[in-house]
């Protein structure tokens, strides 16, 4: 959940208060907070140079050069997560380097 209104339902709401999940307070749609902008970041970087020519080979592409992002890298996105969010807090959800 990033706050976007689409995510904040009454009735999404209403379950996360009766389960009782802690939900975290950020800026609506961070990317600063978001590791999935920078994995497609990486993916689009990998797509620059093959220029498909129409929906079946971009999602050809995609599937394949996406392939070739190392699982590592998703965890590392995962586990620089604590210094993503301290840099937010100290910028006050200003732009980071993120």
């Amino acid at each position: 959940m990033d706050n976007d209104r689409k995510h904040a339902s009454k009735v999404g709401a209403k379950w996360l208060k009766d389960n009782k999940v802690k939900v975290l307070e950020w800026p609506s749609q961070s990317p600063d907070l978001n590791p999935i902008e920078n994995l497609w970041a990486e993916l689009k970087k990998h797509m620059r140079a093959r220029r498909p020519t129409n929906l079946t080979q971009l999602h050809q592409l995609c599937q394949g050069e996406g392939a070739k992002i190392h699982p590592t890298y998703c965890g590392k996105l995962v586990e620089g997560y604590p210094k993503r969010l301290t840099q937010v807090k100290t910028f006050k959800g200003n732009a980071t380097k993120y």
